[in-house]
């Protein structure tokens, strides 16, 4: 009995040794880089594929992709294996029998384009709508169904944190001192939010939301800057899309996009043109808190208006690839557009006394032509040194738009309004980087912008000129900037500070009355990021900047629009400019299908521009002609938290959403003296909050047909003399490929409940208590084809690292 207990023993003892001999221990991973770039152009490659397997087995034991930057980190067990490095279009490497038992830098790793897949139709996997990364949000506009047969203006009504209002205007965050770039530089146009309805959506690739620039940035726009990156094809060969739409209220258009690469150029070109209809209109109820005898007391006026507009947008330009390390750009672009706009506004007028209530009518035929040319050149020189470069721009522009409006007013008789304005702007721009040491870049460069703006107003009253509203202002803005950025990586601490340096000369000119004004200003403009990165999945950031907000176009112009009479917008010379410190403290996480990005946010503006509606002294037919006009109130602080959600709950099904909440305290008096030489202060001390939320769902349906839905809501918010109120609109949108994929069919109902009015109520004591709102376009119908020559539906094209930094919202200067 004890030799068989000594035998089980001594069989347990070396079963127990066999067994955790062959559990070996874990072997630690090394780390595998490299980069991965085009042979020809240099440029990096993003979303290359490798993978690693060994020599017995084709199946994948390691892989990743790579990086905007075309790089990649990969861990691996060490051994001998065979790496594939592959790009759709391009031929792939294979690294045969590879030893790789420590830490190993590929180094780059160049692909060569093959020429037989050029004309073949690859679908690839598609990029969510929205990437979203800590210091901005990039969004990919080829996805969206919504904007198909649009405008840029409804391109940017679909971004979260950006909302276009009735009358156009673009607030990011809810504040509307934004600044608009194409493709990194400002448009020339006179008015932007105008000149961005003549570009078809189609024509652009992505938009680029940067809440909190750097030094690097121009410093203007104190809500932070919104790049639009035009298409601009570069893959390899002969490639295009062409896209025609259909709508109801008329929506007609026709764009399209081509490019023909080689080895030596890039030749692209986007052309489009449109003919629309926008079907607006507008109520005005006004109580008049003490009327005069004989005059209304109440009055609602009612406006139908119809645009009609046909533009034009082309642009051509060719890319020199003059040797591996230098590309010169050039673009020429011309806008042109033709608007006849009607603008029937009828007022039912109601006295104390019923048997005096009568109706009248003003009706405005408006003409409206505008033309704009624009070139544009780049030089980029690329150093040995991966990351050091120097870029040289300049961009020459000439803007003309001529406005004419024949008025009848059935009490008042004829009056006849004409607005001639000239636009001139000169760019010139050089921005060197210089990477050293280990994660350490150095930046410096400048910038000179100079504009010269005339405006020409003339207004007749039955044929007799109406000197309060006939003005010649001549508005000339010089402003040169030097900057310089330092940044470095500690471990897992990311930091960047910059200074900008800007010089600002001013001449706003009344030649009309011989007033000239000369405002002469330079300032420092700090910034400071800190990035800590907790994990690969999650991240946290620190930042400040800060910014100032110019006045022009109709903040300034002391005419602006003459349709009604008795409520008349008229801008403020006398405007200075609002400065901002911007503080943004985000965070960043990843975890399976989720994306989330959340800010906590402050901007405290001094200066800030408020809009005020004061009684001009005037009336017509006994009513006061009410002026509403913008001027700088001392300071405001917004203090707001805003979060995106990205989530992909199944292949079929994505969503992304919005939220943003914020706190306004505005804090100053406001004292002018009345048409009685009464010196009066008003006293504009309020605190408001208001709240927005976007959601957007895409859902792939049987038979692959894509169905998009976006609903979105602004909620209400208190202003100096009133409030606005809540508005909730909803979009939705149809696709399904055809052709064997190479096209695609598209079905979009914009605003479909008919609800996306600005709503806003008034009072101004002892004065008025009015009800407004205001519809830019009714509820429009589109159905587009899309038919892609040589290009994928979802190809991402192969863009030179300048546009990935530029062009991508990394724009210097």
């Amino acid at each position: 009995m004890k030799n068989l207990k000594f035998i089980s023993l001594l069989v347990l003892i070396l079963t127990s040794i066999n067994h955790y001999s062959q559990q070996k221990p874990p072997v630690p991973k090394i780390k595998i880089s490299g980069i991965v770039i085009e042979k020809v152009s240099k440029q990096h490659l993003e979303y290359a594929t490798i993978t690693f397997t060994n020599g017995t087995s084709t199946k994948s034991i390691a892989g990743g992709i790579t990086n905007p930057k075309g790089e990649f980190n990969i861990d691996i067990v060490p051994g001998t294996y065979d790496i594939k490095i592959e790009f759709i279009s391009f031929k792939p490497i294979i690294l045969k029998d590879r030893k790789l038992l420590e830490k190993t830098n590929l180094g780059l790793i160049a692909l060569e384009e093959d020429a037989t897949q050029l004309n073949e139709v690859q679908v690839r996997a598609e990029k969510t709508t929205v990437d979203i990364k800590l210091d901005k949000k990039v969004y990919s506009v080829g996805n969206d169904l919504m904007v198909k047969g649009g405008t840029v203006s409804d391109v940017l009504n679909n971004i979260p944190s950006v909302s276009v209002d009735a009358e156009g205007a673009i607030s990011l965050r809810g504040n509307e001192n934004v600044t608009i770039f194409i493709d990194g530089k400002p448009s020339n146009a006179i008015n932007i939010n105008e000149a961005l309805r003549l570009i078809s959506a189609d024509a652009i690739d992505k938009v680029e939301v940067i809440t909190n620039p750097s030094a690097r940035y121009d410093a203007e726009g104190g809500a932070g800057i919104l790049n639009i990156v035009l298409k601009k094809g570069k893959n390899q060969g002969f490639n295009g899309t062409f896209i025609g739409g259909l709508g109801t209220p008329k929506n007609n258009s026709l764009s399209g996009t081509l490019n023909y690469k080689t080895e030596k150029y890039n030749l692209f070109t986007n052309q489009g043109y449109a003919d629309r209809l926008a079907l607006g209109n507008a109520l005005y109820e006004t109580n008049y808190l003490n009327p005069k005898p004989n005059s209304p007391s109440y009055i609602k006026e009612i406006r139908d208006i119809e645009d009609n507009s046909k533009s034009y947008n082309g642009n051509l330009g060719i890319e020199l690839f003059l040797n591996n390390s230098t590309t010169w750009t050039n673009t020429l672009n011309y806008r042109n557009s033709n608007e006849e706009n009607l603008d029937d506004v009828n007022y039912d007028n109601q006295y104390a006394d019923p048997s005096k209530n009568d109706t009248r009518t003003r009706v405005s035929n408006e003409e409206n032509k505008e033309n704009d040319v624009e070139f544009k050149s780049n030089l980029q020189k690329k150093f040995k040194k991966d990351g050091h470069k120097l870029d040289v721009d300049v961009q020459i522009s000439n803007n003309n738009e001529k406005e004419i409006a024949d008025i009848v007013d059935s009490e008042n008789g004829n009056d006849f309004t004409e607005n001639k304005q000239k636009n001139t702007r000169q760019l010139y721009q050089l921005d060197y980087v210089l990477p050293f040491g280990k994660g350490s870049q150095f930046e410096a460069g400048y910038r000179g912008s100079f504009v010269d703006q005339l405006t020409d107003v003339s207004v007749f009253n039955n044929g007799v000129i109406n000197t309060d509203f006939t003005n010649n202002l001549e508005y000339i803005e010089n402003v040169n900037a030097f900057y310089t950025q330092y940044g470095l990586k500690v471990n897992k601490f990311s930091y960047l500070f910059g200074l900008r340096w800007e010089d600002t000369k001013v001449n706003v000119n009344q030649l009309s009355n011989n007033d000239f004004n000369t405002k002469k200003y330079n300032n420092f403009f700090p910034s400071a990021f800190v990035t800590y990165e907790i994990s690969e999945e999650s991240s946290l950031s620190l930042s400040y900047s800060r910014r100032i907000t110019r006045p022009r176009g109709r903040l300034i112009n002391p005419f602006s629009n003459y349709s009604s009479n008795i409520n008349i917008f008229q801008g403020n010379p006398d405007l200075d400019p609002a400065m901002s410190d911007a503080i943004d403290f985000g965070f960043l996480k990843k975890w399976g299908k989720f994306l989330l990005s959340t800010s906590l946010y402050n901007n405290r503006t001094t200066d800030a521009f408020l809009f005020v509606r004061i009684n001009s002294g005037s009336e017509v037919n006994g009513v006061p002609v009410i002026i509403s006009t913008p001027i700088n109130l001392a300071t405001e602080n917004r203090l707001g938290f805003e979060f995106n959600l990205n989530y992909s709950p199944y292949k079929w099904w994505k969503l992304n959403s919005n939220f943003n909440f914020f706190n306004v305290d505005t804090q100053g008096d406001y004292t002018y003296t009345d048409f009685n030489n009464v010196e009066i202060t008003q006293n504009f001390d309020q605190k408001t909050t208001s709240w927005s939320a976007r959601l957007n769902s895409k859902v792939t349906l049987p038979a692959k047909i894509d169905w998009q839905t976006n609903m979105n809501y602004f909620g209400d918010q208190k202003t100096a003399q009133g409030k606005f109120i809540g508005i909730f609109a909803m979009n939705l949108g149809f696709s399904k490929d055809v052709l064997k994929d190479k096209a695609t069919l598209a079905f979009n109902v914009s605003d479909v409940f008919n609800t996306r009015k600005m709503k806003m109520e008034t009072l101004i004591p002892g004065v008025i208590e009015s009800y407004s709102e205001r519809q830019r376009n009714v509820r429009q119908f589109t159905l587009s084809f899309t038919y892609r020559l040589n290009k994928s539906k979802n190809e991402k094209e192969k863009q030179p690292r300048r546009e990935m930094e530029e062009g991508g919202g990394d724009m210097p200067g």
